[in-house]
């Protein structure tokens, strides 16, 4: 049973990155930084490069496709929740260090990287 937390949690991560990358890029929503309309917006208010958006987009589309992967192959698994948990550390910071905007904007990120440092501790565990 627990076991289906677990993949209900990879396949949830997975959908939310999926929507915001793949399906969503160009929208507005509450949690862009400073009022961006879309994802290139957004990371010009980072003051990232162009060449980071759409590296980081790849790497958190590779990353939630290993996990997908990892429910049939689960020694995936923990490299890339990881790997995601270290992307979401970095979007958690980035949007606190945004002058203005409240807490509000980082939730996302950081339901992302609760639910991804879950499910790699517990492949981990499983694994011992």
């Amino acid at each position: 049973m627990f076991e289906m937390s677990i993949i209900g949690a990879q396949i949830l991560i997975a959908l939310t990155i999926y929507s915001v990358w793949l399906i969503r890029p160009g929208l507005e929503t509450p949690y862009r930084a400073a009022g961006a309309r879309n994802l290139k917006e957004e990371f010009a208010v980072y003051r990232l490069p162009l060449w980071a958006l759409y590296s980081v987009g790849v790497a958190k589309i590779l990353l939630v496709t290993v996990l997908v992967a990892g429910i049939w192959m689960s020694d995936l698994v923990v490299p890339a929740a990881y790997g995601m948990a270290v992307l979401m550390v970095v979007a958690v910071v980035m949007h606190l260090r945004v002058k203005g905007d409240g807490l509000m904007r980082a939730v996302p990120a950081a339901l992302m990287l609760m639910l991804s440092l879950f499910v790699a501790l517990w492949h981990q565990k499983a694994w011992m």
